[in-house]
């Protein structure tokens, strides 16, 4: 069977044999014209028929395909590009395509971040990227440091306890983000402008205008996690970005028109590179934003004397709410969430990774299992627990504070010291009075309740001290040296939980005695 193949304006004649397929003419056709064809990681160049306006495939055969004597075929050159890597996103559990070429290799891990935030929708300051065998990948370096190629794949993971949070913000659940938030106030304010943010990107609108009621602004800047707010040195630029911009990225225009409604100084809000929302749509070829944006700048804004230019207007209201941001920080009004001394910070290839993408389930798995033990250890007596658990030796009240020493000779140059078997129990006391210290004791006036002023008073709780020191050996504060000295063992725990089991344990025993 005799078909006509065109290709750049030529038209050449083939003899196809009725068995022959499309995968055997386009190599008929590869060798007539002499055409180079490739198939490496940087792209692809492969022929394409067509026959009626349909894609012929590899796998048919010409004759069973309609195709009839004396038919055109048409032939072009495709060029497809494949992507420079993969970036496998760890919360939406998809495949993201990085395009470029070999030069995106010399760029660095901040500029790749910058990319991957675009396509996913996140902050910078809320992922990292990880290659396959869980290296982390640091803003300063470059992708050639960690030996990367052409096609390879690498990971994004996020805060660990954040992936349900983060899924929620992707999907616009706003009763599961509202479920998954933070209880730290700190940061709680962190992740409810990441929630804007992302809600931005993938135009969830009833999230947004629920965060804006909460007082989130569209114009304030992301920021970095509390964990890391003190090295400012190296945070990434982006970190200055905001929601408005966000949303002018992805050419939201219905988030763009809530966001101004809700506040004027998202027209004028700037990237730290200085980008305004106007100029990213124009940047991003998004021609309904543009045109609401120059529309929203060059509009007047009227008062009953006065009409001033949305420009004036924004940068009076610009001034106002500087200065009463000043104020308020002056008059405390608006309390300033920082983080304080003894939260947790994160330090580059020093620190424990925080950000492992782990979910909540995962995270609090250890920290479950510790309420469980510390619940059954409460359902035992102090009295077991002291004999069979941690096996301390009991003490007993001495009147001195060293052991009792003994000579083994008489001659002074033989002298040598010798602790007696009863001393060790001293030994021991001693060292919990030098473990636990308790503030020292001072006039029984001011020890006392201040209700206990009367004499029957005093005599009844003097006779309820004598009697516990008669029944137990001890005296009240060194029962307090011994259940304190037995919480401490509990070294994970704060302090004041310690204490806690303390009080408890001494109480347990007066109960039972």
């Amino acid at each position: 069977m005799k078909v006509f193949i065109a290709f750049e304006g030529l038209c050449e004649s083939f003899d196809i044999l009725p068995g022959q397929t499309v995968k055997d003419a386009k190599q008929m056709i590869k060798d007539f014209f002499q055409i180079q064809l490739s198939d490496d990681k940087q792209g692809r160049r492969y022929l394409e028929l067509t026959y009626a306006g349909g894609v012929l495939r590899d796998e048919w055969v010409l004759a069973d395909a309609g195709i009839t004597l004396c038919s055109t075929i048409k032939c072009t050159v495709k060029e497809e590009e494949k992507p420079a890597l993969y970036v496998h996103n760890a919360v939406t559990q998809e495949k993201v395509p990085i395009m470029g070429n070999v030069h995106l290799l010399s760029e660095t891990v901040s500029q790749l971040k910058s990319l991957v935030s675009v396509k996913c929708g996140f902050p910078v300051s809320v992922f990292c990227l990880r290659t396959l065998e869980g290296k982390e990948m640091y803003d300063c370096n470059t992708l050639s440091d960690y030996k990367l190629e052409i096609g390879s794949a690498l990971r994004l993971d996020v805060w660990d306890g954040w992936k349900e949070l983060l899924a929620s913000c992707v999907l616009g659940h706003k009763q599961n983000v509202q479920r998954y938030l933070s209880k730290n106030e700190t940061i709680l304010r962190y992740q409810q402008r990441v929630a804007l943010y992302i809600a931005a990107h993938f135009g969830h609108l009833k999230m947004a205008e629920w965060l804006q009621k909460k007082g989130v602004r569209a114009d304030e800047a992301i920021g970095v996690h509390p964990y890391r707010e003190w090295c400012c040195e190296t945070d990434h630029p982006d970190i200055g970005k905001c929601a408005i911009h966000a949303a002018a990225e992805a050419g939201q225009i219905l988030l763009i028109k809530v966001f101004v409604a809700h506040n004027v100084l998202c027209l004028e809000c700037q990237t730290p590179f200085g980008q305004t929302p106007l100029r990213t749509c124009i940047h991003q070829g998004h021609k309904d934003c543009v045109l609401y944006l120059i529309m929203k700048m060059w509009s007047v804004v009227a008062f009953p004397n006065i009409s001033l230019p949305m420009s004036i207007y924004v940068k009076i209201k610009k001034w106002l709410f500087v200065t009463q941001k000043k104020l308020c920080k002056v008059k405390r009004w608006d309390p300033q969430f920082k983080t304080r001394v003894g939260d947790p910070f994160v330090v580059d290839g020093f620190t424990e990774p925080k950000m492992t993408s782990k979910s909540l389930h995962n995270l609090h798995q250890d920290k479950w299992k510790k309420i469980r033990i510390y619940n059954n250890f409460r359902t035992q007596s102090s009295k077991n627990f002291a004999n069979a658990v941690l096996k301390l030796h009991p003490m007993t009240p001495t009147p001195s504070r060293f052991p009792p020493i003994t000579k083994t000779a008489d001659n002074p140059a033989q002298k040598r010291l010798v602790v007696e078997p009863e001393s060790l129990d001293i030994i021991h006391n001693n060292t919990w009075n030098a473990q636990i210290s308790l503030p020292p004791i001072g006039s029984i006036s001011s020890n006392r309740p201040r209700n206990l002023t009367m004499p029957h008073a005093t005599l009844l709780l003097n006779s309820s001290l004598e009697s516990f020191s008669k029944h137990h050996g001890r005296t009240p504060r060194q029962n307090a040296i011994y259940f304190l000295s037995l919480a401490s063992e509990f070294k994970e725990k704060p302090w004041l939980q310690q204490l806690d089991m303390a009080r408890m344990l001494a109480k347990k025993m007066v109960y039972q005695h």
